[in-house]
C-alpha cells in the first residue's frame, strides 16, 4: 500500500470524486459540474487519483470517462483488514475487562449478610 493512496484520498474534493464515481463512470465535465469545480481543477484532482491508481480513464471520441479501479480498493480493503482484526481483538479484550469490572463493582455494592 503506497502512501500516495492515502494522500490522494485525504483531499476533500478527491474523496468526493471517488464517492461520485461509486455510481459509475463519469466525464471530467460531469464531475466538475456536480462538485462545482472548474474543469481544470477537476482534471488536476483526477490526475492525482489516476497517478495513485484509484481511477482509470477511457477515451470515447473526445470525451474522457473516469471510473474507479476496483482492484485498488480491494487492495486497500485487504490492507485495512489486518488492522480491523487487531482492533476487534482489542475491543473484545476491553469488553471482557469492562464486564469483569462491572461484576466486581456489583459484588462490592451488595450488602453483606452477617
Amino acid at each position: 500500500m503506497e502512501i500516495t493512496t492515502f494522500s490522494a484520498l485525504a483531499e476533500q474534493s478527491r474523496l468526493r470524486m471517488v464517492e461520485l464515481l461509486l455510481v459509475g463512470p463519469m466525464t471530467v465535465g460531469d464531475i466538475a459540474d456536480r462538485l462545482q469545480l472548474r474543469q481544470p481543477q477537476a482534471s488536476k484532482h483526477l490526475r492525482v487519483l489516476l497517478d495513485a491508481g484509484l481511477v482509470e480513464v477511457h477515451a470515447d471520441a473526445n470525451r474522457r470517462n473516469y471510473q474507479l479501479r476496483t482492484v485498488a480498493f480491494q487492495e486497500l480493503d485487504s490492507w485495512l483488514d489486518s488492522y480491523r482484526r487487531v482492533w476487534e481483538e482489542r475491543f473484545d479484550s476491553l469488553d471482557s475487562y469492562l464486564h469483569k469490572l462491572q461484576s466486581q463493582q456489583q459484588n462490592d455494592n451488595k450488602p453483606s449478610q452477617n
